[in-house]
Formats: C-alpha cells, structure tokens, sequence
C-alpha cells in the first residue's frame, strides 16, 4: 500500500542509530547535529509469527510478508517553520509521511552531544510541536482567507468550513496539535486538503539506557504524563541494545542476547508491529503451495476492497470469498481439512475483512 512511518526528533536523539536496526539501508549515525540530510527511506519487514506458522503447514514455493516502508528524516531546529536549518526540507519531507514515529532521548551521556546543551524530553519534544504547530497554522489561516470571501457571500459550504477552519486556528494558537482538535470525524475533511503535520497519528519512542529498557525511568515518565490527552502510545527502545543486536548473524544468538537483557523480543520488532497499528492497518493471508502472503488492508476494509488490494479486477468482478479463520487453519492444518470440517466460510460483498483471515476470492471479469 506504500505507507510510510516518518522519524522524527531532534539532532542526536538515536534516530538513525535506530533507523538502522530497522533497515538494511544504513544512514549515517554520527555524534554531531544534521548527519541525516536527506531521508533515508528503509522498507521493513513486518514480524507476524502467523506467516511462519502457516508456512510450516502449507510448506509453500515463498513466503511474502507485510512492509511498511519507514523514513529517517533530517534533524530539526527551533525555526523550522520559518526555514531554520533544514527546516523546509524537513516539513516537507514529514508531509509526505502517514504517521510520526517521533524520538525522545531519555537517557544521560556527556559523550554525546545534545544541540540544547542538555537533556529535556519534554523540552525537545515541544520543540517540535512547535514547529509543527506553526507551520499547519499558516496553512490553515491561509485556506481561512480564502472561504471567509465566499462565506461572506453566503455560501453555505464556505460558511461551514469556516466555521471548522476556525476552530483548528484556535486551537492550534493554544499550542495544541490539530489531532488533539475538538471536530467530529465527518468535519474533519474540511482539512483533507491540508495535509496537516499534527493531524497525523503519533508514537513517542523514548530512547533510554540498557539498565531503563525494561522499566523506563524519571524521563520515559515525564513524557508520559506530558502525552497523556494525546491519545498517543510510548514506546520504551535503546537504541544502543538493538544497535548490538543488529550485528548478531543468527536468529539464536539474537534470542540468547534478548533472554540475557530480560527481553521477549527486540524494540526493534515491537515498533514495527506498533507503527503497523498506529497506521490502523490489518492483514490477511493468501495461502496455497506457490506461496504463502500477508496482505496489508486498512482496517475495516469489506471483501471486495480487501480483494482489490491483489489486483483491481478482483474487487471488480468479486463474487464471493471464501474465509478460514487462521486460528481453524492451524487447529485443522489445511485447507481441505478447514472445508471438511465446516470451517469454511463464504462470504459477499459486505463481510468485514478480520485481521488474521485466511481468504481465497472468486471473481469474474
């Protein structure tokens, strides 16, 4: 589907450190401010245990699994929005993105350099806010000057839209991002067009030291309590810790490594499933001898949209499909045993894809 997470933070917090650990492509991590120019765009792998369980059922010619493609975007500084540093470049690349996978660092070490001279989570994290902030506030203001003429004329969709418009501006002037917006869900297309920077959906993931990866620590709970009416989820990673687990050749002496630190898998892997939700995607899996494959849908996706999804003459032409329950392939361990079984359901055009579904489509073009 093309989506994209985007990481952001200030210089030197582990974004690339932590960029790394999630791709093969490798950015430059270096002590000092602005080693990230231009983006680094890396496409991830999705971990889901399921693909390898059905995998050793159906024993398939390839296995295909989900990718979100993840994005490291250059270090920003107070200014931004006003072009500060790289700071057009920044917001434009960040505009592209879908979600903000956004960076704290939470962790103490004089041998690395933070821009502001020390560390504040919360400090940083309003940094760019900010800037964030103000730059969606021009655009707002901007399209504001233009309705309120044809409002003033009486159009009635003007009107509404300025209405709306309004609400954002002011909102966004108390230092408040348009996500957080008091606008019902039917309202908010009046903002489509924008692309706003703080409508996206967000994830904090605080950067800590080894000894803090398992509990946290004063930092990881100050941002906590600074989230909390964001509706935002936190992640705790050391970026160091998945650094070395990078370097590990073998899936067993990674599993060693993460057994030793108290760990049932890497932050690495829990980001990526968590930017997977945070996208509100779910997947379901085709599953025959050629191959096995995770499809990535949006959630609440209908049957003929999920179908869409491997080829648009799929959806259509769809006619039915045909749904096992992945919970009933494992129990039954195929498909002819599914069916013999009465595990096979056929469903129409307004069944409600499930995450984990297991689905063959009949169509006709």
């Amino acid at each position: 589907m093309g989506l994209q997470c985007g990481i952001v933070g200030l210089p030197n917090v582990g974004k690339s450190t932590l960029f790394n650990c999630l791709s093969n492509a490798k950015a430059q991590a270096a002590n000092f401010p602005f080693c990230t120019i231009e983006p680094n765009i890396g496409v991830i792998t999705v971990p889901d245990e399921r693909m390898t369980k059905l995998a050793e059922l159906v024993n398939p010619q390839r296995v295909v699994p989900n990718v979100i493609e993840i994005v490291d975007i250059a270090g920003l500084v107070k200014g931004a929005s006003k072009g500060e540093g790289l700071g057009n470049q920044f917001l434009g690349n960040i505009r592209a993105t879908n979600a903000i996978i956004h960076v704290l660092r939470c962790f103490d070490d004089d041998n690395v350099i933070h821009v502001d001279g020390s560390v504040d989570p919360i400090r940083d994290k309003e940094i760019i806010d900010t800037e964030l902030q103000l730059k969606d506030l021009d655009s707002v203001e901007k399209k504001l000057q233009k309705v309120e003429k044809s409002a003033k004329v009486g159009d009635k969709d003007a009107k509404r839209a300025q209405e709306i418009l309004t609400v954002y501006k002011n909102h966004l002037l108390e230092g408040k991002s348009a996500r957080t917006a008091p606008v019902a869900e039917e309202d908010q297309d009046v903002i489509e067009d924008l692309w706003l920077l703080t409508a996206k959906p967000v994830m904090y993931v605080c950067n800590v030291e080894e000894k803090s990866v398992n509990t946290g620590n004063a930092y990881v709970e100050q941002v906590k309590k600074a989230v909390k009416g964001e509706n935002a989820r936190v992640l705790i990673i050391s970026a160091q810790i998945e650094s070395e687990i990078a370097q590990l050749e073998t899936y067993e002496e990674r599993q060693m490594f993460l057994d030793d630190l108290g760990l049932e898998e890497s932050g690495v892997n829990k980001l990526i499933k968590a930017a997977y939700q945070l996208l509100k995607l779910s997947t379901y899996f085709t599953a025959g001898v050629q191959e096995v494959r995770a499809w990535t849908i949006t959630q609440g996706f209908t049957a003929p949209q999920a179908a869409g999804v491997i080829h648009s003459d799929f959806e259509k032409g769809f006619i039915r499909a045909e749904v096992i329950k992945y919970d009933d392939f494992v129990k039954y361990g195929s498909e002819a045993a599914c069916k013999e079984a009465g595990k096979m359901g056929v469903e129409g055009k307004t069944y409600i894809v499930q995450d984990g579904d297991i689905m063959h489509f009949r169509f006709n073009v």
